[in-house]
């Protein structure tokens, strides 16, 4: 039994799309997806071993969004996540040493080990930030937004969520205050059906997620998720319509996750879904989909480099040897000490502390809060 179908244009869809764009941009795709696609499977080929102390939640079958998407901002624009997160942190150019020594729950880490697979962080590059908590990110997306906006900044924020997301109130605020505030955010959406073995339709009533999200006054639009290029154009008008000052979009995008909800393999056996419908997606696979393509492209003769060029953008042959060794070596990195912890907790909270008194202090030398005991009524509390 087929519950979700795919509805896209398949291969035929890139057609509309691809004279835009130069032939390194769309090997830069291709390699980025590919990149994506072995990193995960090497993760997910190791994750028996219990050397990675921490969930995960892979992306394959979801490269598409996140290349696609990420393709569209600037290194100083910020994305922020949920769980499901690897491929957001590749995409935007994040330090895949850095996330595997997270992953390994070494200080090495792209936070230290404080956060592991769902929680990857990478500032030098825009990757502001991720949450294990459904809808987290986004009202903290959305407060980064206004707070570019406020400050007069050249900077888009995008947010990624999932279609599990639109059910909590967080999104609804989310969504409303950012088209209030026209604040320069777009949300992206992978619908990929499930919240983790809960099919969408026990959960909501029928109807597509981007007509929920256009109620809220913003352009809301649909996408093939597994159409690298569809996704990018999208995204590009989005960003581009926030970054000239015309407020917020909502994205969905259709996908398929090939693997569990969590952890590694495939989880259909379990009968939230079935085989028949993973493997109709299987034929949309987003990495091969555009792989041929491409190829299709370069047979017909429209493709102007020579063939020897289409062996250069395979990714190298010790790609997989290379992922082993650094997944080795973050073994022997430094753990965390358990004191670093308390110290860290400690010097998070007299920070708060320090920056409460000076608030409290500047209110109290412009007039706004009262001495204790004054006309007010106010006092430190």
């Amino acid at each position: 039994m087929i519950r979700y179908r795919y509805t896209g244009e398949g291969a035929t869809g890139f057609e509309r799309f691809h004279a835009s764009h130069t032939p390194d941009f769309l090997r830069s795709l291709y390699f980025s997806m590919l990149r994506i696609r072995r990193i995960e499977e090497e993760i997910e080929r190791r994750y028996h071993q219990d050397q990675m102390k921490t969930p995960i939640h892979l992306v394959i079958g979801q490269e598409a969004t996140s290349v696609g998407a990420c393709a569209a901002l600037l290194e100083t624009d910020l994305l922020y996540s949920s769980h499901r997160t690897h491929g957001n942190y590749l995409a935007k150019g994040s330090d895949l040493k850095a996330m595997l020594a997270e992953m390994h729950c070494r200080i090495t880490g792209c936070v230290g080990s404080r956060g592991g697979s769902m929680h990857l962080i990478d500032k030098r590059v825009g990757m502001a930030g991720t949450s294990a908590i459904v809808g987290g990110a986004l009202p903290i997306a959305v407060g980064a937004a206004l707070a570019a906006q406020m400050k007069g900044e050249d900077r888009v924020t995008m947010v990624f969520l999932g279609d599990a997301t639109t059910e909590e109130g967080v999104t609804s605020e989310s969504l409303n205050f950012a088209a209030l505030k026209r604040v320069p955010v777009v949300f992206f959406c992978e619908n990929n059906f499930y919240s983790v073995q809960s099919p969408l339709s026990t959960r909501q009533p029928a109807r597509d997620l981007h007509t929920w999200a256009a109620t809220y006054q913003m352009p809301s639009m649909a996408v093939d998720g597994v159409n690298v290029l569809a996704v990018h154009d999208a995204a590009a008008q989005a960003v581009a319509r926030a970054r000239s000052g015309g407020g917020p979009t909502f994205i969905e995008a259709p996908v398929y996750r090939l693997r569990a909800h969590g952890g590694s393999g495939d989880d259909t056996h379990t009968g939230y879904r079935h085989i028949e419908e993973r493997e109709h997606w299987e034929a949309f696979d987003p990495v091969s989909l555009f792989e041929h393509f491409r190829q299709r492209r370069w047979r017909a003769g429209l493709k102007p480099q020579p063939k020897s060029q289409w062996a250069l953008e395979q990714p190298p042959e010790g790609h997989a040897s290379m992922m082993c060794n650094w997944c080795g070596r973050t073994a022997y990195d430094p753990d965390r000490p358990c004191s670093d912890i308390s110290d860290t907790v400690l010097r998070e909270i007299l920070s708060e502390v320090e920056s409460s008194r000076r608030c409290l202090w500047e209110a109290r030398t412009r007039g706004v809060l009262a001495k204790p005991g004054g006309a007010t009524g106010l006092t430190e509390g």
